[in-house]
């Protein structure tokens, strides 16, 4: 799929490694300018042709729109929206979920997102039938990442200003 939405459908002639990654070549794309015209786009094989993964493995497609439960499964924490690969070992998920969920808080309409490490040892259960990803997370992983509150925004702001006036100050001596 192209980044503006358009499609076309390519037929995989052949693929090689490289470099610590793979080289596909479709056919009727027999020059580095034809592929080119590819960069960008988003490659999709329709589910019955993927290839069945080893286990413990999954494919972003199925983990995308899951329920993420916490806390022995009795606490909603989000829906994964996305995956994010290359900050690490493990890739993260992008959760989103109630910024009232974030702070512990009752009923609110707005959301924020969240990361979390897709790390096996997190991971205690994944129904993919139910779109549900029950998980254990380490003590204080959800406060690295919380929002901040008005208070903490405006601690910040404060902060920020003193440390600019000083700067000032420090220029005219």
């Amino acid at each position: 799929m192209a980044p503006n939405g358009s499609r076309r459908e390519l037929q995989l002639q052949e693929h090689w490694f490289h470099k610590g990654g793979v080289v596909l070549k479709f056919a009727g794309v027999d020059s580095i300018s034809d592929a080119e015209q590819l960069a960008g786009f988003e490659l999709q094989v329709p589910q019955e042709q993927r290839s069945q993964l080893e286990a413990g493995s999954t494919y972003v497609s199925e983990i995308v729109g899951c329920d993420v439960w916490i806390n022995g499964g009795q606490r909603f924490l989000g829906r994964v929206s996305d995956v994010q690969f290359g900050a690490g070992e493990a890739p993260l998920l992008v959760v989103t979920l109630p910024i009232c969920a974030a702070r512990r808080v009752g009923h609110c309409e707005t959301t924020t997102e969240l990361l979390l490490p897709y790390a096996e040892e997190f991971v205690k259960k994944f129904d993919l039938s139910a779109k549900r990803l029950d998980m254990e997370l380490p003590e204080g992983l959800l406060d690295l990442d919380a929002p901040l509150s008005s208070e903490e925004k405006q601690r910040q702001k404060t902060e920020a200003d003193e440390a600019r006036a000083a700067g000032e100050r420090r220029k005219r001596t």
